[in-house]
């Protein structure tokens, strides 16, 4: 079955201190997700469990970005994907030793393609 992306949204997450890539990407979802409230849904009568999500997260340093502990935290649907790209920004406090981390999410959700299921009535 044909799925179409119906939801895309984009949030910010830092990990100020602790300089942990994972902590900043799982923020950054937090952020994306808070954006949202998915009404479509029962709006069709259909199943969250229908619903496939993607999400990329961009930080400087990807290879040090937990994905499966990333993934847990979705609340609906299923995980088609989630990784971790280039992007974000590091930012060195020199005087103290800290990086601080900054870390962007695009969290897209794709369900089945509708196309004829439904008609439009006056």
């Amino acid at each position: 079955m044909s799925m179409k992306r119906i939801i895309l949204e984009m949030g910010f997450g830092t990990n100020l201190h602790g300089m942990d890539y994972t902590k900043a990407a799982r923020r950054a979802v937090q952020d994306a997700l808070h954006h949202s409230s998915i009404t479509v849904m029962s709006s069709l009568g259909m199943d969250h469990k229908e619903m496939q999500v993607k999400v990329t997260i961009g930080v400087q340093q990807p290879d040090l970005v937990d994905c499966d502990l990333v993934a847990a935290d979705l609340p609906r649907g299923k995980a088609l994907s989630v990784r971790a790209v280039k992007g974000g920004l590091d930012v060195d406090d020199l005087p103290t030793g800290d990086r601080h981390i900054m870390a962007t999410a695009a969290i897209e959700a794709f369900l089945p393609d509708q196309q004829g299921a439904y008609k439009l009535t006056s």
